[in-house]
């Protein structure tokens, strides 16, 4: 587990922050890249939340979303959260909505951990498969910033800077078509 966190650390840092391209021809399908990331829209998504509803990435249109895969054994990870908790307190009625998939195995710690921490936004759980649409999570934590539109603007790829997600966030949150409260959840 040790050397896992290791390498995951080890990746992050490598990669840091970048926008992303098309590795096909499936404008859902990401990596890392060189390319505007605003021209890719998000691969849509449905799973079951910690609390057994329905989380469907389409159902957060017309909202910006952070997008955050994590697991409980990552260190940034644990030390990133408390920090999105606090940009969804700051922003959730301006239109923000953060969602987590954790790519812990089993979700008995990730339960525990989202109560711990008094988790404000829907957290589900991932597998590879997911993470291989969102271009390869190669290291934790990995945050997409998506618009309004639906579409990928930036990937962060370690720890995030909360006040650089939010100079990212700000201009989305104004565009027309973006709505302002709660999904409904």
């Amino acid at each position: 587990m040790k050397n896992r966190a290791f390498l995951i650390l080890a990746l992050a840092l490598t990669f840091g922050t970048h926008p992303l391209k098309p590795r096909g021809s499936e404008p859902s399908e990401l990596s890392p890249g060189s390319a505007t990331a605003a021209q890719l829209l998000a691969p849509n998504f449905s799973l079951t939340d910690l609390s057994g509803k329905k989380l469907d990435l389409a159902a957060y249109r017309g909202k910006v979303v952070l997008l955050n895969f994590w697991a409980t054994w990552c260190g940034p990870c644990r030390t990133e959260i408390p920090r999105l908790i606090g940009l969804q307190d700051k922003y959730r009625s301006k239109g923000l909505e953060i969602v987590g998939i954790s790519l812990d195995d089993d979700a008995k710690p990730v339960r525990a951990f989202y109560q711990q921490l008094k988790m404000n936004y829907p957290v589900a759980m991932g597998d590879a498969n997911l993470a291989e649409r969102y271009g390869g999570i190669l290291g934790l934590p990995v945050s997409f910033v998506i618009g309004c539109d639906g579409r990928i603007y930036t990937r962060h790829t370690g720890q995030a800077d909360v006040s650089l997600i939010e100079r990212e966030i700000m201009p989305l949150l104004q565009r027309v078509g973006c709505t302002q409260g709660n999904t409904g959840d």
